[in-house]
Order: structure tokens, then sequence, then C-alpha cells
């Protein structure tokens, strides 16, 4: 496999990245959702972030997607508008092959340019160690984990929460910040 492009996505890759998710929620872990949503679903939440300035990437290669990223808002309250909680889902047949670790990367840069200064991740499944590594490669943090908080396929799973800085992270006071 090529080394793939990482690009921030547009609509015309929502197809793509509908499919890559529809196939996590389906047989994964990752996620906690039950039900797949549909493209118009999928786009709805992307131009919510998109309209808000968040970062949404996808991988490429040979012209397909093949992984995508994005960060969004870590909880809806203004004292929190300097953090964000990330995702990063792959096509299956690509996993193990340093994608994750390239988006991974490229999402960090992307928001610390946008002054964020905090990124949360809440990984699901404790079981999910090739996520936690990926996140741990980034820089992230273990801060905890939530026992038994989701029931899916039948069994509770946990979520790991991991947090790194970005930019100064919490060593300053952002010049926009309006305290």
């Amino acid at each position: 496999m090529s080394t793939p492009e990482i690009r921030p996505a547009t609509e015309a890759d929502l197809p793509a990245i509908t499919e890559i998710y529809e196939h996590a929620v389906r047989y994964g872990t990752a996620t906690f959702e039950l039900v797949p949503p549909d493209l118009a679903e999928m786009t709805r939440r992307f131009r919510t972030l998109s309209d808000g300035g968040f970062p949404y990437l996808v991988a490429v290669v040979e012209g397909q997607v093949i992984g995508y990223a994005y960060a969004g808002p870590y909880r809806p309250r203004p004292a929190y508008r300097f953090t964000v909680e990330n995702s990063v889902y792959l096509k299956p047949a690509t996993h193990r092959r340093g994608i994750g670790l390239q988006l991974m990367q490229r999402l960090i840069a992307e928001c610390e340019a946008r002054g964020y200064r905090q990124m949360i991740a809440v990984i699901g499944d404790s079981a999910n160690a090739g996520s936690i590594g990926v996140h741990a490669k980034c820089g992230f943090q273990m801060i905890g984990t939530h026992a038994n908080v989701g029931l899916k396929f039948g069994r509770w799973l946990d979520t790991v929460m991991m947090q790194r800085a970005l930019g100064e992270g919490g060593s300053t006071v952002p010049a926009s910040s309006s305290d």
C-alpha cells in the first residue's frame, strides 16, 4: 500500500466515511453506537463540525478514502472551548499500517494551529490496544478508565480516557479567552 494522502475531508468523501463508520458500528467496540447513522446523518454531523471550524481529515490511497479523523467539542459548556475530543476510524483492511498514527499526527497539528490547548480521547473498549497504542505514540497520557459503562454485543465495555496537551497546553491563558 502506498503512502496515504492526508487532506481535509469534503462532502464528496462522506459516502466512504459513512461506510467505514457503519462497519465500526456493526462489528466493533470503538464506538458505542448501536445503529449505524445513514449518509444524511453523517452529512449533518460533518457540516456541524466543519461549520464550527473543527478539523475533519481523510486518508486517501489511489483515490480511495481508507480512513478519517476529526476533532469536535469535548463538552458544550463555554469553559471547555479550548478542549477537543478526537475520533479516528479506518477501513479494517488498513489497520496496523501506521495510517491511524498519520491521521492523529495531522489532526493534532491542525488543532494546535486553531489554538486548542487540550485533546481528549475517549476510547471505546479497554481491550482496544491498537487505539490506545496510537494515542500513546502521539503523546497522550492515560487519565482513567470508566469501567462497564457501555453494553454492546451482550457484554459490558469500558471506556479509556487519555489526554494530550496541545501547543502551550495549560501553561498559559490564550490571548483570545474572554474570561
